[in-house]
């Protein structure tokens, strides 16, 4: 956070008036942190960066697995269906996220297997044969390895794209380890 006075948030460049009247001017930012302090302005640190798809703020990860909901009393939230009431963890939302990217990869080409079935005199190209199997494939490895990853920090790992000693990519991250598309 900037430099507050009374709790609002002096900007950087812009002019601003002090309980007495007067106006500070727009070049307050170069002054010192002691006559800042002493016009009554105070610094507010600026809240940690997190990434929200792994937590909820910097302190608190988000569950990485499946969590049965309860009340305060520790009683089953049920939903309208008289059915347990689950906040998906991490895990299953990944998976389905992962499921949702193979099945729209795939059906690109679903087209090829529907021609097939519908003129069994025609082929389906290897290469679009052998890519389909690398996608169901991908998507298995990468289903397992979300479900292997032990604990948030393992989780959020996989999420990591390896790179050499020169910081360059070598690779997809685990999550998003797809063939090249055909």
């Amino acid at each position: 956070m900037p430099w507050k006075y009374n709790n609002k948030i002096i900007r950087e460049g812009r002019a601003w008036t002090d309980n007495d009247g007067i106006q500070h001017p727009t070049n307050w930012n170069i002054w010192s942190d002691a006559v800042k302090t002493a016009a009554g302005m105070v610094w507010e640190n600026p809240p940690a960066i997190y990434d929200n798809r792994f937590w909820w703020d910097a302190n608190t990860p988000k569950n990485i697995a499946d969590v049965n909901e309860t009340d305060d009393d520790g009683n089953a939230i049920l939903d309208e269906n008289g059915d347990q009431l689950v906040t998906l963890g991490l895990k299953s939302v990944w998976k389905n996220n992962t499921k949702k990217i193979a099945a729209d990869l795939l059906s690109k080409h679903d087209w090829y297997i529907i021609r097939k079935q519908e003129d069994s005199t025609t082929t389906i190209p290897a290469n679009i044969t052998t890519y389909r199997t690398a996608l169901r494939t991908a998507s298995n490895t990468i289903e397992t390895n979300i479900d292997n990853a032990a604990d948030h920090a393992a989780f959020v790992a996989l999420f990591d794209t390896p790179v050499d000693s020169d910081g360059n990519p070598t690779g997809n991250a685990p999550i998003n380890d797809w063939p090249d598309e055909v």
